[in-house]
């Protein structure tokens, strides 16, 4: 039920009104891609509405945002998916606008509307250096009606991998933040929207906690 961005958990949930900016062109990790973004504008999303919950076994997210445009294709090199993403740091100074450093990695779940039910579960120590991790512990589902977006982005606590990924327990509290593609406007990578600073995060030691 956690993954139904209708379903009863979320009905009440406490949410937060988030404001989104777009990720710099300057820190880009390639030549290419700071040539083709600098100067124009980053960032089609501006603001997320974000609501928590955890059953004890999976700590969820859901994610709402507009988006007059349903870009759930990525047939070529000119059309492109949306997407979101919570990013979790595994270090807690583990910096988040250039996706973690050397030694102090975070850890990302994402989701794409080209691939709407599956989720992707991936580290970072600094901008280009993202790997992907097995994704079974991520799960994740979108719903767009209405001109906007309801997602919900989820992972196991306990996640068995050997990689360096976020230690998630009941009672305990974490950073987050979270990321925003629009695929209408050729966001993708390293282009997006962010949240900028961790914010806060407490898993309350119930069998169902709301943010």
């Amino acid at each position: 039920m956690l993954l139904d961005p209708d379903g009863a958990p979320w009905i009440g949930a406490r949410d937060s009104d988030i404001a989104l900016f777009g990720t710099p062109a300057g820190p880009q990790p390639t030549a290419a891609i700071r040539s083709r973004w600098m100067g124009k504008p980053i960032g089609a999303v501006t603001g997320v509405r974000v609501a928590a919950a955890h059953n004890g076994e999976l700590l969820a997210f859901r994610l709402e945002w507009d988006d007059a445009n349903h870009d759930h294709s990525a047939v070529d090199t000119t059309v492109f998916s949306d997407g979101a993403a919570v990013l979790i740091p595994v270090a807690a100074d583990a910096p988040v606008r250039t996706m973690g450093a050397p030694g102090a990695a975070v850890n990302a779940w994402y989701w794409r509307s080209d691939d709407n039910a599956r989720g992707h579960h991936v580290v970072a120590e600094g901008l280009g250096t993202t790997r992907s991790l097995e994704s079974e512990p991520v799960r994740a589902r979108g719903v767009w009606s209405g001109g906007r977006w309801r997602v919900v982005i989820a992972r196991a606590l306990d996640a068995n991998t050997s990689e360096p990924i976020a230690p998630l327990r009941p009672g305990e509290t974490t950073g987050f933040a979270v990321a925003v593609w629009e695929g209408g406007h050729e966001e993708r990578g390293g282009i997006k929207s962010f949240s900028g600073d961790w914010r806060e995060l407490r898993l309350a030691p119930v069998a169902l906690a709301r943010r």
